[in-house]
C-alpha cells in the first residue's frame, strides 16, 4: 500500500485555543463539524433560494437541504473511494471533514441566489466586489462569531477544502468594468458576473492557510488556468484533493436533486426532457445507463415513489464512476504535497453525462423567465438597500456592523464591505421584510438587525 506522509501543521487553527471540555474525545475535524453545524450562517441556509425561490414552498429544496443532500453525496464518494482505491485512505479526508466541508460550502451565498451576487458585485465593483465563495471563505475565517476574531477558527485543512477558487480576486478580475448603470433597473445581469477568488480583504488569512505547504506548492497552487483579459475574468486551476470531492457532490446534487424539483412542480417536461438529455444519454457511451435510460425516463415522469428511484439511480451511476486520479500540469505532476498531487475525478463519459444534466437545469430551470422574475426582484431589492445603508450608514446601519463599517472607515476603507457582509447574511425574507419597512408607506416596523 502507498504510503503518504501528511504535515501535522494541516489540522493546525490560525488561533490558539485552550477550549475547558471535560472528556472531549474528539478530533479536530468533528470539532469542525459541529463549529459549522451550529452556527448562524448555516442556519439561515434554510430560507435562502437555491434554485426555486424559498418563498414559493415549504417542501422544495432551499440552500440548507441543499448543502445536507451535498453532505450525503460527498461521503457516498468517500465511501465508494476508500472501498475502491485503498491505497488512498491514509490522505482521503475523514467522514467529519467532508461533511464539514459540504455543510459550510453554500454559507456565503446572499439572498436570492444569484440575483443577489450580481447585485453585491455590482455595488462593490470599486471595493474589491462580491462572490459567494470569497464569502464563505470570509464568514468562517473572520465574521462567524464564535471568536472573537478569527470566526469559526477551523483547521488548515478544513479551509484548504474550501478554497474552489485559490486566488486573490484582483488577479483574476477582468481589467475593464462594464459601464455604471444610471438606474439600477438597467443592470444586465450578465456583464456583472463576479470574479471567483479572494478578496483583497481576506489575503492575509488567505495566506496563513498557503502556509502549511511548501513555496513551491503554495506558487503552483494559486497559478491560473486562464489569465484575465480586458473582457473576460481569469480562472484558477487547481483544488485540494477534499475540495475536489466536495465540488463533484455539489454538481451532482445540483444536477440531479435540483432536477426532480423542477419535475414536481411541473416546470420541465416529459418531452423537454427527452429531446435534452434522454436522446443524449442513450448515446453516451456507458452500457449500464444506455441499457436503462427509457425506464429510468418514465421512473422520472411516473409516480413519486418510482422518481425517488430513478433519482437514486442516476446518484449511484455518477458517484460510483469516480476515482483519484493524479493532478497533473502538462502531464506532470509537480506538487509536494499529497493534498495537492490528487483529485477525485468522474469518468470522461460520466463527467459528459453530467454536463448534460446540469446544462438541462441551467437552461429549462434556471434561465426559465418565471424565475428570472423572481430573482431580478432580489437583485433590485439588494442594491436599492446596499445604496441606501451606503448613503447614511452612521443613521441606518444597525450597532453591531456601524462599529464594522466605523472600523473600516478608520483603516483608511470605504466602508463597504461592512455593508456588503451585513446584506449577504440576510435571508430571502428578511432582506425582503426590511427593504418593504423602509421603503413602502403601509409598512409597519421597527424589524430588529440578524445579529
Amino acid at each position: 500500500m502507498t504510503e503518504f506522509a501528511l504535515l501535522p501543521d494541516w489540522e493546525a487553527r490560525l488561533a490558539e485555543e485552550n477550549k475547558k471540555r471535560r472528556n472531549d474525545k474528539r478530533s479536530v475535524f468533528q470539532r469542525d463539524r459541529a463549529r459549522i453545524l451550529h452556527s448562524a450562517a448555516f442556519r439561515r441556509l434554510q430560507a435562502k433560494t437555491q434554485v426555486l425561490g424559498a418563498e414559493h414552498s415549504e417542501f422544495y429544496r432551499t440552500r440548507l437541504t441543499h448543502s445536507l443532500e451535498v453532505s450525503q453525496i460527498g461521503t457516498g464518494i468517500l465511501a465508494q473511494i476508500k472501498e475502491k482505491q485503498p491505497e488512498f485512505r491514509d490522505i482521503l479526508p475523514s467522514t467529519s471533514l467532508m461533511e464539514s466541508l459540504c455543510l459550510a460550502h453554500d454559507i456565503g451565498h446572499p439572498p436570492y441566489g444569484h440575483g443577489g451576487e450580481i447585485a453585491l458585485n455590482y455595488m462593490m465593483r470599486n471595493d474589491g466586489g462580491f462572490e459567494g465563495n470569497a464569502q464563505t471563505f470570509r464568514i468562517v475565517t473572520l465574521l462567524e462569531p464564535y471568536t472573537e476574531h478569527d470566526g469559526m477558527n477551523l483547521a488548515r485543512r478544513t479551509l484548504l477544502g474550501l478554497l474552489k477558487y485559490p486566488a486573490p480576486i484582483a488577479s483574476i478580475s477582468r481589467s475593464v468594468l462594464s459601464p455604471d448603470v444610471v438606474e439600477f433597473r438597467h443592470l444586465k445581469a450578465s456583464e456583472w458576473h463576479p470574479a471567483k477568488g479572494i478578496y483583497q480583504d481576506d489575503l492575509e488569512r488567505f495566506n496563513w492557510v498557503l502556509g502549511g505547504m511548501s513555496g513551491n506548492d503554495a506558487k503552483l497552487f494559486t497559478s491560473l488556468k486562464l489569465a484575465p483579459t480586458k473582457e473576460q475574468h481569469g480562472r484558477t486551476q487547481y483544488k485540494s484533493i477534499d475540495c475536489s470531492i466536495m465540488e463533484l457532490a455539489d454538481d451532482i446534487a445540483y444536477g440531479v436533486h435540483d432536477l426532480e424539483d423542477a419535475i414536481v412542480m411541473g416546470i420541465v417536461q416529459r418531452d423537454q426532457w427527452q429531446e435534452a438529455v434522454a436522446s443524449k444519454l442513450a448515446e453516451c457511451g456507458d452500457p449500464w445507463l444506455e441499457a436503462n435510460i427509457g425506464h429510468l425516463s418514465d421512473q422520472m415522469f411516473g409516480p413519486h415513489y418510482e422518481r425517488k428511484d430513478a433519482i437514486g439511480a442516476l446518484v449511484n451511476t455518477l458517484l460510483t464512476s469516480i476515482a483519484i486520479e493524479p493532478s497533473v500540469q502538462d502531464g506532470v505532476n509537480r506538487f509536494d504535497d499529497p493534498l495537492l498531487q490528487w483529485n477525485a475525478k468522474l469518468t470522461d463519459t460520466m463527467d459528459s453525462v453530467l454536463s448534460v444534466l446540469k446544462a438541462f437545469v441551467s437552461e429549462f430551470v434556471v434561465q426559465k423567465p418565471e424565475l428570472q422574475v423572481v430573482e431580478y426582484k432580489g437583485q433590485q431589492l439588494v442594491m436599492e438597500l446596499f445604496d441606501a445603508f451606503d448613503a447614511d450608514p452612521q443613521r441606518l446601519l444597525p450597532v453591531a456592523i456601524r462599529a464594522q463599517w466605523q472600523q473600516e472607515i478608520a483603516e483608511g476603507k470605504s466602508g463597504r464591505r461592512a455593508i456588503a457582509d451585513y446584506i449577504s447574511g440576510m435571508t430571502d425574507g428578511y432582506a425582503q421584510r426590511l427593504h418593504a419597512t423602509m421603503f413602502t408607506a403601509s409598512s409597519q416596523g421597527p424589524l430588529y438587525p440578524i445579529r
